[in-house]
């Protein structure tokens, strides 16, 4: 450059500063939103100037107390319920230790990359589900509307396991525990065991009757459970009181939520290990079978665990990241909290198995002496010759081994008769064998095993505080999902609108705790989040490679971490995470459609389970829970497309980015541009190239007069003029 060229830039600035004096000196009067703010000169480099708005915001934005207390609330969103009561039952179904191996496989393809991507646009933009994927696309911006639907839906029906947590919680203080033994019904002549509890077993009984008053069909309200319905509310004043800061209160509580569970769980491991049978049960759980992994069922049931698991698309790791500093280095974070869930979901296989072995045990014990006394009876009578019986073996006091020698000696010489004898084989396998899980394995398999420790009352408090526990974690990461996107968008009240939210939760809650809850229960679970949810992880994937741009979306990584991710992500965002997604859609689709829509009913007469199929008013409600979910997507989508709704009404959370954060002053640009300024990355934005950076620092949060072109009138913001020439000014 020339010499007398720097000598003009100078005079060119001092003109700059100058004509913007005199605009200051003679702005009307009238426009008080302009005197509220003040113009600064700097002369530092941009990146400074960069690093001093960042903080700014950072000082605005609530952030964690530490790195420890971000990844507890993580972990407690993404360890649930559904690692003690799910991934256990999955793993005996689809071939015991062989199933870790898909699951991991899946882990590395699916759940790690869609995992880390969520964390990084959290961060990132620094905003909730909705105003990520604005910032993305606005034409997108439906997808964080669906992510607080189905979070939305979600929480109306966890919190009710919490509340039936809760409820056993508060009748653990007992001993015997009152699920332990069949109640004794009197009448005018004698007492007798209620015949309901004698046909099923004493926990069976207790859940259904006693704790869920359950009636015979969907169709069958009953009216409201009053127990139930006080326990529901103290759930949801709980979630209320609990997350009525923000992470400011919730944050706190995830030291106790969060690691509880681990120490109970931890203690009910090595209290199994030390109880008759236990190793039994581990050893049957990671038996392989290695056949099994040939059958897609298993790969697909491994994929929706790992999706489901890690909690994707409901909008809580988005909201919870959002909270971190912008340099945090959220792929650690991606791969840390990912391995501590598959982790804890195999120490809960562990303590599950570990205790169901123990239970196993004790009924194959009490089938024993009860077979035995069945071939002493034979044996009396002469069914039985007495020479067949081995002379060590005492039936009075028989082995487990000894009697299996009886049970296959009787069975080869009475091979004709023998069924007619109705001997039970009393093998542990068989009872490990029959597949538990969900409120099943938590409230009627797990109970009865505990009614067998010593000191049963303590370890069914523990256990049913750890399940209030693990829930109270997602819980959190759910209803987050739901307040943090609503307020960045909206401009609420925290405190307000987490007390609206818990109300109208609670309240449309209510059919949960009718007699007929647990089935509404169910149809929530089955049809309100699967297909929702695999369909917005894709849109968010589709978003980022191919909407937003994958190597913008690799730079923008680089920029925030200081250091480039794996080439490995580039190409499972890009090719493989979406293909998989939309495999595992189409097949669960196909399942969908192959299983007939019903619920297990109890029925009381029988006092058994019954498949029953939804009556037409219920298929509705399940189609209209997919409906609803799913429908602000295309909603969003056409308003954008048609411009039905004028962007300068702030509606579909219209908000505006300067280099990955919100601009300070609610910005009108055209069409699009009102929540994105043409999907550049902060790299890739214009700034003006001025010899001195000026820039508007605002004091209070006014609301500024519009041109007639949608930009501001007299004060420009420079982040809205990227090629205005020195000249305009």
């Amino acid at each position: 450059m020339p010499k007398n060229s720097k000598v003009v830039k100078r005079e060119l600035d001092d003109e700059v500063i100058e004509s913007v004096k005199d605009l200051l000196s003679n702005e009307d009067s009238a426009d008080d939103a302009f005197k509220k703010s003040e113009l600064i000169v700097d002369v530092q480099e941009e990146k400074d100037i960069d690093v001093e708005e960042e903080s700014e915001v950072e000082d605005e934005r609530p952030a964690w107390n530490s790195k420890l207390q971000y990844i507890l609330a993580q972990v407690g969103f993404s360890v649930g319920l559904g690692n003690v009561w799910r991934f256990p039952y999955l793993c005996q179904k689809n071939g015991g230790g062989a199933y870790l191996l898909p699951y991991l496989i899946l882990l590395l393809v699916i759940g790690i990359p869609l995992f880390f991507l969520e964390l990084s646009v959290g961060q990132r933009i620094r905003r909730g589900s909705i105003g990520v994927w604005n910032y993305i696309s606005p034409k997108l911006g439906g997808i964080g509307f669906a992510s607080c639907v189905v979070c939305f839906f979600v929480a109306l029906y966890y919190n009710v396991i919490i509340g039936w947590s809760l409820f056993y919680f508060s009748q653990s203080f007992q001993q015997p525990l009152p699920w332990d033994q069949c109640p004794l019904v009197k009448n005018a002549s004698h007492t007798f065991v209620e015949p309901e509890c004698e046909k099923s077993s004493a926990t069976t009984y207790y859940w259904y009757r006693e704790a869920l008053n359950i009636s015979s069909s969907i169709s069958e309200s009953g009216g409201l459970n009053w127990k139930m319905t006080v326990c529901l509310l103290a759930a949801w004043v709980v979630v209320c009181l609990a997350m009525i800061k923000g992470i400011q209160s919730s944050g706190k509580i995830m030291y106790f939520s969060s690691l509880f569970p681990y120490v109970v769980l931890i203690c009910f491991l090595i209290r199994a290990l030390l109880l008759n049978g236990s190793v039994d049960g581990i050893r049957h759980m990671f038996t392989p079978k290695l056949e099994m992994m040939l059958e897609p069922k298993v790969w697909r049931e491994a994929a929706t665990q790992v999706f489901f698991a890690l909690g994707l698309g409901f909008g809580g790791v988005i909201a919870f990241s959002s909270y971190n500093k912008r340099d945090n280095n959220c792929h650690f974070d991606a791969v840390l909290v990912s391995f501590i869930n598959f982790f804890t979901s195999v120490l809960a296989t562990l303590v599950v198995f570990a205790v169901l072995g123990f239970k196993a045990n004790v009924i194959n014990e009490k089938c024993i002496a009860e077979n035995s006394k069945v071939i002493i009876k034979f044996l009396k009578m002469g069914n039985i010759s007495q020479d067949i019986i081995p002379h060590h073996i005492n039936l009075s006091a028989v082995t487990a081994e000894d009697y299996h020698l009886v049970y296959d000696i009787i069975q080869k010489v009475k091979e004709e008769e023998f069924s007619a004898l109705h001997l039970n084989s009393c093998q542990t396998e068989d009872e490990l064998n029959k597949a538990v899980q969900g409120t099943g394995l938590a409230f009627i398999a797990f109970t009865e095993a505990m009614t067998h420790f010593p000191a049963s009352p303590f370890w069914s408090v523990m256990f049913f505080l750890m399940l209030v526990n693990l829930g109270l974690g997602s819980m959190f990461g759910t209803i987050e999902g739901i307040i943090t996107p609503v307020v960045d968008t909206f401009k609420v009240r925290k405190e307000i609108l987490t007390v609206m939210c818990c109300f109208l939760a609670f309240c449309i809650g209510l059919i949960f705790v009718q007699r007929s809850g647990n089935y509404f229960v169910t149809m929530f679970d089955d049809y309100s989040a699967t297909l929702p949810l695999l369909i917005v992880v894709i849109l968010e994937n589709i978003a980022v490679s191919f909407v937003y741009g994958i190597d913008k979306f690799m730079e923008d990584l680089k920029d925030m971490l200081g250091f480039a991710p794996n080439r490995y992500y580039y190409y499972m965002w890009k090719y493989i995470s979406p293909l998989m997604l939309l495999s595992l859609l189409i097949a669960s689709v196909v399942n969908m459609g192959l299983s007939p829509p019903g619920y297990n009913a109890w029925i009381e007469d029988k006092a058994s389970e019954e498949f029953l199929s939804y009556p037409t008013w219920g298929l509705v409600v399940c189609i209209l829970l997919m409906v609803l979910a799913i429908l602000p997507v295309p909603a969003a989508f056409i308003i954008r497309h048609c411009n039905l709704i004028d962007n300068s009404s702030g509606n579909l959370a219209s908000v505006t980015y300067k280099r990955g954060r919100v601009l300070k002053e609610p910005v009108n640009l055209e069409g699009d541009d009102a929540s994105l300024i043409h999907g550049k990355i902060s790299s890739e934005m214009s700034s003006p190239n001025f010899g001195k950076n000026i820039y508007r620092k605002q004091s209070g949060s006014p609301t500024l007069d519009t041109a007639p072109n949608g930009r501001y009138g007299i004060g420009y913001l420079m982040a809205d003029m990227p090629d205005m020439p020195e000249s305009d000014l």
